[in-house]
């Protein structure tokens, strides 16, 4: 579904928009990607006269000789941990096509989904910091939580002052704290300021894997500008959003070596993360969302 993120602030509902958004994905697809849930035994309630005796606990029936019936609650298939980078870097490039606004949606979208899918989902966002952490949980309640942080979020100015991403740091944080065997699925521009970064941030991935954890490793870029550095030949100062740097140049003084460098780092990236057999996806935001939604239900397929 081809959406312009600038429209987005129009809707005033972000619950709304993600399950627009998920109705259409769902019925697009040849056939449902939603599976059967298994049941967990909770606790007893007294039976109801006239309802069905299948789950009647007849052993507690012959202690007591009242009838009890086993009540039920829902065991997830799934826990899955949404980490979103919201970094200086992922306001670019504004207005329009926006890393974070893209992101949000996206995550917004998964979480509907996976919700509908009686998968409890989590949200994690950081900078140089975890800044929020919420519980893992599968209710429509906690989902309409989550979807109102996230609507807050977007409507977030981008006025922070200059800091940076450490997105290592995070990661290994989270992989500490999960206790369970979970998805994990990041939405980052994954822009460090140096090899040093890189190396630090594919070390706190594997981290993860050595956890036994899932992980789903969304790359989001505006293609254009950020792979093909695809600028009108005039002057530019170029800034770097986290750290105040400043350059003026003409892009086609450095085309070619930025185009070759960012190659070598993208195909370095998708090439560490297979060696960790972690789903690696670029995403361009001035494309479709069905391209995330597609590749979550992908790796959901392979999570037993």
């Amino acid at each position: 579904m081809p959406l312009d993120l600038a429209a987005i602030r129009s809707f005033e509902n972000l619950e709304f928009l993600a399950r627009q958004l998920v109705d259409g994905f769902v019925t697009g697809l040849h056939q449902s990607p939603y599976h059967g849930f298994s049941v967990e035994f909770s606790e007893h309630r007294l039976y109801n006269p006239g309802e069905s005796t299948r789950h009647i606990d007849w052993k507690v029936f012959a202690r007591t000789d009242k009838l009890f019936v086993k009540r039920y609650e829902e065991e997830t298939n799934l826990r899955c941990h949404l980490l979103l980078d919201v970094s200086p870097s992922m306001y670019y490039p504004a207005p329009g096509h926006d890393k974070l606004k893209f992101s949000i949606l996206a995550s917004a979208a998964l979480t509907t989904l996976l919700t509908r899918q009686r998968d409890a989902v989590g949200l994690v966002t950081f900078a140089d910091t975890i800044e929020l952490q919420t519980p893992v949980r599968s209710t429509s309640t906690h989902r309409h939580t989550l979807l109102l942080t996230l609507q807050q979020l977007l409507e977030r100015p981008a006025t922070a002052p200059k800091r940076g991403t450490d997105v290592a740091s995070t990661l290994h944080t989270i992989a500490q704290q999960i206790p369970k065997r979970s998805l994990v699925i990041i939405f980052s521009d994954m822009l460090g300021r140096g090899p040093e970064e890189q190396d630090a941030a594919l070390v706190a991935l594997q981290h993860l894997r050595h956890q036994h954890h899932e992980v789903l490793l969304f790359h989001i870029l505006d293609r254009r500008t950020e792979a093909e550095f695809n600028f009108a030949e005039r002057p530019y100062i170029f800034e770097d959003v986290e750290t105040g740097q400043e350059i003026k140049l003409q892009p086609s003084q450095i085309r070619e070596q930025y185009r070759a460098a960012m190659t070598t780092f993208e195909a370095d990236l998708a090439m560490r993360c297979g060696q960790l057999k972690i789903d690696f996806v670029p995403v361009d935001v001035r494309e479709s969302f069905d391209k995330v939604l597609y590749a979550y239900l992908v790796k959901r397929g392979k999570v037993k």
